[in-house]
């Protein structure tokens, strides 16, 4: 009994840790365009850029120190609290703006959903005692009050204490570099992906700390931590060479999706049907890592999603070279190790990967609705008009997993049936049919519970996909 409870404890701490991570990646990511916008007018315009001219330079400073933290701060309050938690957010989030001397982005991830869950309790308040006719006049006065209240605090206390904060993690995360430490965070990065911690993890934690840096030297590595694609690229060759049955047959593809599209997710499978090859991305990573610090190696913003393209388009002028070698490095160390460890196996059964994306739900402590008693009720095929497939972000599997749909649907003659992809947070109110991984589905429902909800494990290939189709014919 004992050992039950301490596995339902763990289990719930980690998905609470995920919903955390997840929340933090959902304030960044919606917002990924306009730091690549940031960073190319950086890479392009500085002193030290591809093409430098002083005028347009000047957009640089005011974009970090403004545009960026006041975007994380809207999103976060409308995250709690739809588009009017989202102003209150972003007028308490100038308040640390101007309260501090470096960009705010961390405070920008505290005052934007505390503004949002304010405001919320605000309006909650209020709800139902307000006299007819003054509706707008209470709602306008109740945020710009709140608002006004809050950018106070954050400019007198917040912003001073969270910014010492950050000079507190800059020191410690300088010292780890100075000490030549930084490669063994690749301990913890990981692993930490194979359980869906990628977003969280690279936009949550990583990306903060390299704006900062970026800010004042031009670039940064914490760019490239996560976002390499060079392990993950050594797991799926070793497949692709060494490998047997359906896990040989389908990295070609994934290595395309996942070293050219960026989406790393394509290849945590590999790694849970064989999770002695955690070794080899570990192994990889490090090497990577090392090589960019020995190289002095850098990005001048987040690349998303973590291709190849999309990395060389980050990089600064003269700095394409030294990330190319860490890549390359970390994809042979990681091939080399995850090809040894596959040859040691025995002969792997067909269905090996099919099983091992069922050790995702497992992994990450989530059920589907029918695991936990829920009865789940099909929609008739005549009222299904749209099907919405739906991630994190609104751009990584869910785009490969509606453009696989809806092939599938044009094959079949489902041609008037739409198959779109979002952002969770984004789910259209007249979806009939909505797709999401295992790991998500319980936040889909929450967030449109109306639906008919199918989970999924497979983003490439799912068993789910031609069900559907048949089940809509």
């Amino acid at each position: 009994m004992e050992m039950v409870n301490n596995q339902a404890s763990s289990g719930g701490t980690r998905v609470r840790v995920q919903k955390f991570g997840r929340f933090l990646s959902a304030m960044v990511m919606p917002n990924i365009g306009a730091f690549i916008a940031w960073g190319l007018i950086t890479a392009i315009f500085i002193p030290t850029g591809w093409k430098p001219n002083e005028d347009l330079a000047k957009l640089v400073s005011p974009m970090i120190t403004y545009l960026l933290p006041l975007l994380i701060g809207y999103t976060g309050g409308k995250l709690v609290h739809d588009v009017r938690g989202g102003v209150v957010g972003a007028i308490a989030t100038m308040g640390v703006i101007v309260g501090a001397d470096i960009p705010m982005f961390m405070g920008a991830m505290i005052m934007g959903p505390l503004g949002g869950w304010v405001i919320k309790q605000v309006d909650r308040l209020f709800e139902g005692k307000i006299r007819a006719g003054f509706e707008m006049l209470v709602n306008n006065f109740s945020a710009g009050i709140i608002g006004g209240l809050l950018t106070l605090l954050a400019f007198t206390a917040i912003g001073p204490v969270v910014e010492a904060l950050n000079h507190t993690l800059a020191a410690g995360v300088q010292g780890i570099v100075n000490a030549g430490l930084l490669p063994l965070a690749n301990i913890i990065i990981e692993p930490a992906k194979i359980l869906f911690l990628n977003n969280a993890i690279n936009h949550g934690i990583l990306s903060p700390i390299g704006l900062d840096e970026a800010s004042k030297v031009g670039q940064s590595i914490f760019f490239l931590l996560e976002t390499n694609p060079g392990p993950g690229l050594g797991i799926l060759l070793a497949y692709w060479l060494v490998g047997r049955g359906n896990a040989k047959q389908s990295a070609p593809g994934a290595v395309i999706i996942h070293f050219l599209g960026g989406i790393h997710e394509i290849y945590f499978p590999y790694i849970l049907m064989n999770p002695r090859l955690i070794l080899a991305v570990i192994g990889g990573g490090m090497t990577g890592v090392f090589l960019f610090t020995l190289l002095g190696a850098g990005l001048v913003a987040p690349p998303s999603p973590g291709s190849i393209f999309a990395l060389s388009a980050m990089a600064p002028k003269g700095g394409l070279l030294p990330v190319l070698a860490g890549v390359a490095g970390a994809t042979i160390v990681s091939f080399l190790i995850a090809a040894a460890l596959l040859k040691m196996s025995g002969k792997e059964n067909e269905d090996e990967l099919e099983q091992a994306t069922e050790k995702m739900k497992e992994l990450k402590g989530n059920q589907p609705a029918a695991a936990k008693g829920e009865e789940k009720v099909a929609t008739p095929a005549a009222e299904v008009k749209k099907v919405v497939f739906s991630c994190d972000a609104g751009m990584g599997s869910s785009a490969m997993g509606a453009a696989t749909l809806r092939k599938k649907f044009k094959e079949a003659g489902l041609d008037e049936i739409t198959v779109i992809n979002t952002a969770i947070n984004d789910l259209p109110q007249d979806a009939d049919i909505v797709i999401t991984h295992k790991s998500l589905t319980s936040r889909a429902q929450a967030k449109l519970p109306e639906a008919e909800h199918i989970s999924i494990d497979n983003f490439l290939n799912s068993p789910e996909y031609d069900k559907l189709v048949t089940r809509l014919k």
